[in-house]
């Protein structure tokens, strides 16, 4: 999911099925990188391939990506807290200078 080709190849798929030279038709890489992207999200199960006669078409797996949300979701909680509490903290240091710095001035 790193990588901005493997998250526009399941951008692609969202909108729908498609044949492997299909979704490689939209990028500006060759085919042979594309399949290789294509087996990496095999490999996560994001992607599923259907050989059919010649063709293979892709399709998007979406349930693994729900999990990911799931996780991401619980850690971004615990993340959005400890930013908070770092922001306050960041925001009354800034003001304590500031009132410092007025006071060596005569300010205040």
């Amino acid at each position: 999911m790193a990588d901005p080709s493997r998250r526009a190849i399941l951008a692609r798929l969202a909108l729908g099925d498609a044949r492997v030279t299909e979704v490689a038709g939209d990028f500006t890489i060759s085919l042979n990188s594309v399949s290789k992207h294509v087996k990496m999200l095999e490999r996560a199960g994001l992607v599923a391939r259907t050989v059919i006669g010649r063709d293979h078409v892709l399709s998007l797996t979406a349930a693994p990506l729900e999990d990911a949300a799931a996780w991401i979701d619980h850690y971004r909680r615990f993340w959005e807290e400890r930013l908070d509490a770092l922001d306050a903290f960041v925001t009354s240091q800034r003001a304590a200078k500031r009132k410092s710095a007025k006071k060596r001035r005569g300010d205040a």
